[in-house]
């Protein structure tokens, strides 16, 4: 297939949340399709969205994600642009991407992936095993809340939603004395010092899909499809075949 490069009279249109982490994985991909095919910066066009999942007062009150309306919180909007054609691609953080696609779209390129662990953030603390009887923990994720109870059920969990800044922002507020982060997010970022310790699968298995970024596109775009193939890495997206069709067995969101 013939592939239509994009230029800066016409440039691929990348979809995006605008939190730090979401333009970082937006930027990443941006670099290698530039790499790719030798295409200037301004062959790409970064389209920021705002989503139902970034609104301020929704992530201040802190409620479980299952009851403000799941993962499709964050995805909603930039598919609904991507739909129309206000936007080519969407970068996604592969973690929070509900099992299905909206008809008309796919997901099916993956970059290389990064650390599936989950990141321990304490000031005061290095592990789980370091805490005091009876430390709150801060967490709006059930598969955590679910294995650090059943690792340590003295401890107190309260709801703690938001991006990395926010919820970091939020330990300085001490409103817990502990949260988790994905130790992928902060390499992105650059910020790997900030966990205290990485935690090991054994000790609490990572979520579906954690530390991979995915590109989602309009199905009978082909174009843009054979672009894409370019720099998608085929283990990843083996990785996450298998684990998203196991979450889809399980009737996962």
């Amino acid at each position: 297939m013939t592939i239509t490069l994009p230029d800066p009279t016409k440039p691929l249109k990348i979809g995006t949340r605008g939190s730090p982490l979401a333009l970082a994985q937006a930027y990443e991909t941006r670099r290698r399709l530039m790499a790719a095919f030798d295409l200037p910066e301004e062959a790409f066009e970064i389209v920021v969205i705002t989503t139902s999942g970034d609104n301020a007062q929704l992530i201040a009150k802190d409620k479980p994600l299952k009851e403000v309306g799941g993962k499709g919180l964050f995805t909603k909007e930039i598919e609904e642009a991507m739909l129309v054609g206000g936007i080519d691609i969407a970068v996604h953080s592969m973690k929070d991407m509900p099992v299905l696609q909206p008809d008309g779209l796919l997901l099916d390129t993956y970059l290389p992936g990064e650390d599936t662990r989950d990141a321990f953030v304490s000031p005061n603390h290095t592990s789980l095993a370091d805490l005091p009887d009876g430390a709150t923990v801060g967490t709006s994720s059930l598969r955590r809340r679910a294995q650090l109870l059943n690792y340590r059920k003295d401890l107190k969990v309260v709801e703690f939603r938001g991006n990395v800044q926010t919820r970091l922002k939020k330990l300085e507020d001490k409103v817990a004395d502990c949260t988790f982060l994905a130790m992928a997010g902060l390499n992105r970022l650059d910020m790997s010092h900030v966990a205290s310790s990485a935690i090991s699968p054994e000790e609490m298995l990572p979520a579906v899909a954690q530390g991979a970024i995915g590109i989602e596109r309009r199905a009978n775009d082909m174009s843009t499809a054979a672009l894409l193939e370019a720099i998608h890495d085929g283990p990843t997206g083996q990785r996450l075949a298998a684990e998203r069709a196991f979450l889809a067995a399980l009737d996962g969101s």
